[in-house]
């Protein structure tokens, strides 16, 4: 939790109580429900809920932005953005039930009223959304098109509509079709080594209406 307080610190006391109850949460439901392999719930902080927030380092959401989290796992870096942005919409989603499982608990320990959750494949959902954030659970043009005509028209933040990924690694390949990138290297955000390779990747989107 120091970690969190050492990068963010002017978190309001609720926020820093939901981040303190996130790890007795994850420990809890993990035992039950495998969803956060047992080193990276040891480092929780860092390899989850830290890494979740570089997002936050890159935009800080306006009120009453919507974001979807494809692919959300065990609710990362959804979770996370939610307690750090309460007036803002998330919709997590993952097309496998377990996982989502845990991640409707931990939303309900929390009490996060902003966030609801959809067990399907993020090409089901109908609805449109300023941003789509998710980590790394495809190559950049597969997760292009699952999303696409998920990005709605009307520009709420400083940063242009469109999609948020966190990916680790050499990029250039897998960006080359997409002039309009802006990659945000981690390491600039955070000092532990963990981050030296990894990037929160910007792709504005236009709405195709």
């Amino acid at each position: 939790m120091e970690l969190i307080l050492k990068y963010f610190p002017n978190l309001t006391e609720e926020q820093i109580q939901k981040f303190e109850l996130l790890e007795s949460l994850y420990q809890d439901w993990n035992l039950k429900i495998n969803v956060v392999s047992r080193k990276d719930i040891d480092e929780l902080y860092l390899r989850h809920v830290l890494h979740s927030l570089a997002i936050a380092k890159v935009i800080t959401f306006k009120h009453g932005t919507s974001i979807m989290d494809v692919g959300t796992g065990g609710g990362f870096p959804g979770i996370p953005l939610a307690i750090m942005f309460p007036e803002c919409k998330f919709h997590l989603v993952d097309s496998i039930a377990k996982k989502l499982k845990v991640v409707n608990e931990v939303v309900e320990g929390l009490n996060l009223e902003n966030v609801k959750t959809t067990h399907t494949r993020v090409e089901s959902i109908p609805e449109t959304y300023d941003f789509i954030v998710s980590r790394a659970v495809a190559a950049m043009p597969t997760f292009v098109h699952w999303t696409k005509g998920k990005i709605a028209k009307a520009q709420k933040n400083t940063l242009k509509n469109g999609i948020l990924y966190l990916k680790g690694g050499d990029l250039t390949e897998e960006l080359k079709t997409y002039s309009k990138t802006t990659l945000y290297n981690l390491n600039d955000f955070f000092e532990e080594p963990f981050f030296d390779t990894k990037k929160v990747v910007h792709l504005p989107v236009k709405y195709k209406g």
